[in-house]
């Protein structure tokens, strides 16, 4: 019959040394494996949010302005037709709320798609519909240099989501950091 090793200290921390390195080998090939098809569908829908928030467009021009990511879209005569800038706000309900916006060369908001959120389901989740064009707190078209974009208890222009008021500031205060980067861009 086999002996039993003994529970002693240094058999416990062995065995606990070898099963955690075994689990973090396990994990970084995990990751490793899966890092590369995040990052491709995480630009894939960053390219589906870049052609749903802009006007119709021949050519585009990525940007850096400051650490915020942009795309200046162009027709076919290279006149400058919108911007779309990649904004968010750490102040949502659920965390981070990260919006693509698009504006014409007007500064006419001509559109955004919600890029990430932890938002509640059929609360905060409703951002993604709720501010545009068919929604009850309708952006889209709104001039945030001409225009309030607050929520309307805030003395602004925008109806917030019934029942979650943090994201909807969270919304318009990614707005607000969007607009800054646009007329930083158009000066």
């Amino acid at each position: 019959m086999a002996k039993k090793a003994q529970s002693t200290l240094i058999n416990m921390l062995l065995s606990l040394t070898v099963i955690a390195i075994v689990a973090a080998a396990a994990l970084a090939l995990v990751n490793k494996v899966t890092e590369e098809p995040i990052a491709q569908a995480k630009k894939a829908k960053t390219d589906e949010a870049i052609k749903a928030v802009l006007p119709q467009y021949d050519h585009t021009e990525e940007l850096d302005v400051e650490g915020t990511a942009c795309v200046l879209a162009y027709n076919e005569a290279d006149s400058l037709v919108g911007v779309a800038v990649n904004s968010g706000s750490d102040k949502g309900f659920g965390g981070h709320l990260g919006v693509m916006y698009g504006f014409d060369t007007d500064g006419n908001i001509t559109g955004y798609q919600i890029l990430e959120t932890s938002e509640t389901p059929g609360l905060g989740a409703k951002a993604d519909k709720w501010f545009q064009a068919d929604g009850k707190g309708c952006v889209i078209g709104k001039n945030p240099g001409q225009n309030t974009i607050k929520v309307a208890k805030d003395g602004g222009e925008v109806d917030a989501i019934s029942g979650s008021t943090i994201t909807s500031r969270a919304f318009c205060e990614a707005v607000a950091t969007a607009f800054e980067t646009y007329q930083k861009i158009n000066k």
